[in-house]
């Protein structure tokens, strides 16, 4: 039903609506029977903001197609597929609307991108409308105190949700609580800059949420803080971003009130059992077996993104590129990045190979990173065992011999933090935590604002601590006892690994350009599968032309490696000035038009 696509319609229900959010952990009473009075008090208030909450990971409101997977938080389409980080993976003729983000022939009835769209706008709604019942809560029903804090949450999460969609489209229409269909004022135009709109929103929350909060899930000032440097990065306000980011690296702390800090372990940022941990700047919470409809709390929007084989038996989607793979070479010397040479040949790998066919994984040194990001032959897979190759991926012919990882529940854990996804496969709905923000992001950020307008010697310091981290050997990943992951891990590490920080003063000596892609790689490094990619080189393009040169040179790549024949990238072409954004989706042009004109207007380069 065309209206459900609507622009602000698909999310203007009434309260009582919005009442029907998947966060089961309310008891609330069955859709429809809740009054306004049950609305205006201080649990009727926290279940519509729940509501709010829920819609963080892309599921529960309406799809243009049914299915989840354009809505998820982790945009693995849209930032990971998109980018030079993954291939969409399984066969050429599945997901096809996947195949034409990935090559860039994408266009506005492209029905990921619309579902993007909804998702979205569906969240800015259900923040929207906890101020406008909030409103009417009558006076001494709540107190200030708790009024002043609910009201800052629903307007960070209005923002959060403004802020992705900027990402996707930057021309987007900003919709506050006085917008609704009984006005008649929902057809809202995308011609003015939102930036100013989101950044106002988030300085209204960072001066009004509490420090600390008491669900773990729940934003509290400095999570607002993060997200306004954010904002700022994008718009490369550096001067802007940087005081803020600066206090947040001194003092700030996550909602139980943790001192902001780099977690030993790496690994511990993707593991259901030590989520919400000091790295955790905000994150949104997944969970299983919580009495949700076919555990639709369980990260459902990357439910396709599973080994083929092994640990899941769906769906073979999101393998990680040569190229990313490739990046996590160092120079066998000094531990750092190649960061010219790393893509001149590729780290030796299975392509091709059967998983009956003998093979050793390479030798060379590699930031061990790479295997907490991307499962490859012959390397531990969690605790599932050493990954056999072939018969764990979909199509090696079509999408490459890679695995995603960071998204996949340990064998130990199955019946824990992984369940049954309702009509698809075991262990595909998890309690692994989509973290939007990491501490690391916040070093990596002021890293990049210090070389544009600072110390070149302080950008190297807090690229420093994310590759010590990296080198910790509580992160590398290890051999298990006797070759049996029933017996656990040993201290062998399992490849050659080697990572060190940038010896001082190379970033002063080296000069800006130097230091600048020196970051630039680390957040590569640092963030491979988060799906970041697409929209790091966005930001870092400013008109440039440097995200079109950048992805070009990956396809060049990825389309002629011997043996490998991936269709989808064939004649494939990344358009400067048009494929930087992605189309506004035709429904809702064609939704917003007031006496047969548009009030939405399309993206440079579509149509």
């Amino acid at each position: 039903m065309k209206t459900y696509h609507n622009l602000i319609m698909v999310c203007l229900i009434s309260s009582l609506g919005l009442l029907s959010c998947k966060k089961d952990f309310l008891d609330k009473k069955p859709l429809g029977t809740a009054s306004e009075a049950d609305l205006t008090t201080a649990a009727g208030i926290k279940g519509l903001l729940i509501g709010a909450y829920s819609m963080l990971d892309g599921v529960g409101g309406p799809s243009p197609d049914g299915n989840p997977f354009s809505q998820g938080v982790s945009n693995w389409v849209f930032g990971g597929v998109a980018s030079d980080d993954a291939h969409k993976g399984s066969t050429d003729d599945d997901q096809t609307d996947a195949a034409t983000i990935e090559n860039y022939t994408v266009n506005s009835t492209n029905l990921y991108v619309d579902g993007k769209w909804v998702a979205l706008y569906t969240g800015i709604q259900r923040a929207n409308d906890v101020l406008r019942t909030l409103a009417k809560v009558p006076a001494g029903a709540i107190t200030e105190a708790q009024t002043k804090d609910l009201k800052a949450q629903a307007i960070f999460l209005r923002a959060v949700f403004h802020l992705e969609a900027a990402k996707l489209w930057r021309n987007i229409p900003y919709v506050d609580e006085t917008i609704s269909y009984e006005s008649g004022n929902y057809n809202v135009h995308n011609t003015e800059p939102v930036w100013p709109k989101i950044e106002g929103d988030l300085t209204f929350a960072v001066a009004n949420l509490n420090s600390t909060q008491p669900d773990k899930g729940m934003a509290n000032s400095w999570a607002a803080k993060a997200f306004l440097a954010k904002a700022y990065m994008f718009q490369q306000k550096f001067s802007d971003a940087r005081p803020l980011l600066e206090d947040i690296i001194a003092n700030g702390v996550t909602a139980s009130g943790l001192k902001y800090a780099l977690v030993t372990n790496y690994q511990d940022n993707f593991n259901a059992a030590t989520k919400n941990n000091s790295e955790s700047v905000f994150a949104v919470q997944m969970s299983v077996k919580d009495g949700s409809s076919g555990s639709n709390n369980g990260n459902i929007g990357d439910i396709l993104n599973f080994p083929y084989g092994g640990p899941n038996s769906c769906c073979g989607f999101y393998q990680p590129s040569f190229s990313l793979v490739n990046s996590f070479k160092t120079d066998p010397a000094t531990g750092l990045p190649l960061l010219d040479t790393w893509n001149d040949g590729d780290l030796k790998n299975d392509q091709g190979l059967s998983s009956a066919d003998p093979f050793t994984p390479s030798t060379a040194t590699v930031d061990p990173r790479l295997d907490h990001s991307v499962g490859r032959r012959g390397i531990p897979y969690l605790d599932w065992g050493v990954m056999p190759g072939q018969s764990w991926v979909r199509s090696q012919v079509q999408a490459g011999p890679y695995l995603p990882k960071k998204n996949v529940v340990y064998k130990s854990q199955v019946g824990n933090y992984s369940d049954v996804a309702q009509g698809w496969g075991v262990n595909q709905a998890t309690a692994i935590n989509y973290v939007m923000i990491r501490f690391a992001d916040v070093l990596l950020w002021a890293a990049e604002a210090e070389i544009e307008i600072g110390s070149l010697d302080k950008a190297q310091g807090y690229v420093n601590q994310v590759r010590n981290r990296a080198a910790n050997p509580a992160s590398l990943v290890y051999t298990y006892v006797d070759n049996d992951p029933s017996k656990g891990f040993s201290t062998t590490p399992a490849a050659n690994y080697k990572v060190e920080p940038y010896p001082a003063g190379t970033f002063l000596t080296r000069g800006q350009d130097y230091a600048r892609k020196a970051v630039r790689f680390e957040r590569k490094l640092e963030f491979a599968m988060e799906g970041h990619r697409f929209f790091d080189l966005q930001r870092y393009d400013n008109g440039t032309g440097y995200m079109a040169d950048v992805l070009n040179a990956y396809i060049q790549h990825e389309t002629s490696i011997p043996g490998y024949d991936y269709e989808i990238l064939k004649g494939a072409k990344f358009t400067k000035g048009k494929n930087e954004l992605y189309p506004i989706p035709l429904d809702q042009i064609d939704l917003s038009a007031e006496n047969g004109t548009a009030t939405l207007k399309q993206n440079p380069g579509y149509n």
